[in-house]
């Protein structure tokens, strides 16, 4: 089972905009939406809507590391 983080949309809550807020990364816009099947593919979201969040593990790359542990 995927761990999530549950958020609820606000007015001009965009898919786009979630995949920003919580990944720092809007190609996982996708994934966002594939996790939400019961969520509209409209481009502004309504607000109340509750949005599954999935947790992600991120690979880390040497130039995010210090550069003491590079």
């Amino acid at each position: 089972m995927v761990k999530s983080i549950l958020h609820t949309t606000s007015d001009g809550d965009r898919w786009d905009l979630i995949a920003w807020r919580y990944y720092r990364d809007v190609s996982q816009t996708a994934a966002l939406i594939e996790a939400n099947p019961h969520a509209p593919r409209t481009g502004i979201l309504p607000a109340g809507l509750k949005i599954a969040v999935p947790l992600i593990e991120r690979a880390a790359t040497t130039q995010s590391l210090p550069p003491w542990k590079r």
